[in-house]
């Protein structure tokens, strides 16, 4: 093996603008497979949480008892597709309207807790079971009205199932094609090498002692690659952190957790052997004849 070792890192070092091309379609098959990987999960993480999120708001008329709350909160506790209930009382729901505008001194004038209605946020198992839940909620003579903001968690599902296409699509097609420039350049210097091997193979070298630099070229271009796209992902993701967490707003997914990155950071790496590998095994097996 460490012969072996020393042909490949002799082979790397004669064609350096070969293993610059590999390792940089390596590189950019990666980038895009990490860059896919973070955005589906970030998107799965934030359906989830709007998923969690009560879905059906059901606002009660004025004059409304606790009694009248009981009971309709019993109602919804037989239901199997209802995950969760809370009750927001009118103390409640004037401390999230001035939470909410609480950089807008103008719409916290004149606004008391007697002027807000109760209400009962309803969890479901599933997005589908909203629109069901709203229609009992508004044969309710306590209910004055129900909203259902299940467009948000729709649009978010379709976003997602679009993510996990494309990025599927993009990321296939990268990968074979870096398997295929793999096998381009491990041909190339095994054709180059043609008069070298036959000196080898004449002086007793095994099929293995021949085979294997190539073999290991081929897993340290991806490995190269693989490594370099996760820490160029790991070091923009950490400096755009403080941008994207404003913008997520409620959704906490950043920071990232270091596991979950280092997860990520084997996978790659094993992906990138069998890519490089399959690569380089492919070209052996065409040009070599071993």
């Amino acid at each position: 093996m460490n012969r072996s070792l020393t042909f490949t890192k002799r082979n790397i070092r004669r064609t350096p603008m070969q293993a610059i091309a590999a390792s940089m379609v390596m590189f950019l098959t990666f980038l895009a497979l990490l860059i896919f990987i973070l955005v589906a999960a970030g998107s799965q993480a934030s359906l989830k949480y709007f998923e969690s999120k009560p879905q059906v708001i059901a606002f009660f008329k004025e004059g409304t008892t606790d009694a009248d709350v009981s009971a309709i909160e019993n109602a919804l506790s037989q239901e199997s597709r209802v995950t969760k209930t809370k009750f927001v009382s009118k103390e409640e729901a004037l401390k999230i309207y001035r939470e909410k505008n609480k950089n807008d001194p103008a719409l916290l004038e004149l606004v008391t807790a007697s002027i807000l209605p109760a209400s009962l946020e309803i969890s479901t198992k599933d997005p589908k079971d909203l629109q069901p839940i709203a229609e009992i909620l508004k044969k309710e003579p306590a209910v004055s009205e129900v909203i259902v903001p299940e467009d948000v968690v729709q649009t978010l599902t379709s976003v997602t199932s679009i993510i996990r296409i494309v990025g599927s699509m993009i990321v296939g097609f990268l990968m074979i094609f870096a398997t295929l420039v793999v096998v381009m350049i491990i041909g190339f210097k095994i054709r180059l090498k043609r008069n070298e091997i036959e000196i080898m193979r004449l002086l007793g070298a095994s099929p293995a002692f021949i085979r294997n630099p190539f073999l290991l070229e081929g897993i340290f271009y991806g490995v190269a690659g693989a490594f370099s796209a996760w820490a160029v992902t790991y070091l923009l993701l950490w400096y755009f952190t403080p941008f994207l967490q404003g913008y997520l707003g409620e959704v906490k997914l950043l920071p990232v957790n270091p596991l979950f990155m280092l997860a990520i950071l084997i996978c790659a790496l094993l992906a990138a052997c069998i890519i490089g590998g399959l690569g380089s095994f492919s070209a052996v097996r065409r040009y070599l004849k071993i």
